[in-house]
């Protein structure tokens, strides 16, 4: 099975920065895009940002010019650096990949389990 894991969540104070990484693991044949959602307390989840194989790169406008998705294709690892936060970033952070698996021919949508960020002081 393909599996994502989320890893970098945590406490940080208004105006500070951080970073999370999530990691594809299993029998992969290749990964399509991979991004990041979010899911704040009494709300739905949300597109934080995405990044395709070939690098192009899609943000909501909440987080445009505060939050950089990247991605490393060798590791099967997505970044998100995350900067200017404010308490309206608190969430559970989501992964999310569009994935081949090795004996499979279709691309299948992984979800990780989520991390907290909660920015407050």
């Amino acid at each position: 099975q393909v599996q994502l894991v989320e890893s970098g969540g945590g406490l940080v104070q208004p105006g500070g920065s951080l970073r999370l990484s999530c990691v594809a693991s299993g029998s992969i044949r290749s990964i399509d895009y991979m991004g990041w959602y979010r899911q704040a307390p009494g709300k739905q989840r949300e597109l934080v940002a995405t990044i395709t194989n070939d690098g192009s790169t899609n943000y909501a406008d909440s987080v445009k010019g505060r939050f950089t998705i990247s991605r490393d294709n060798v590791k099967n690892t997505v970044y998100l650096q995350m900067n200017g936060l404010t308490p309206e970033d608190t969430a559970v952070y989501y992964c999310n990949a569009n994935v081949l698996a090795s004996t499979r021919t279709r691309y299948l949508e992984v979800w990780g389990q989520g991390t907290l960020v909660t920015v407050s002081s």
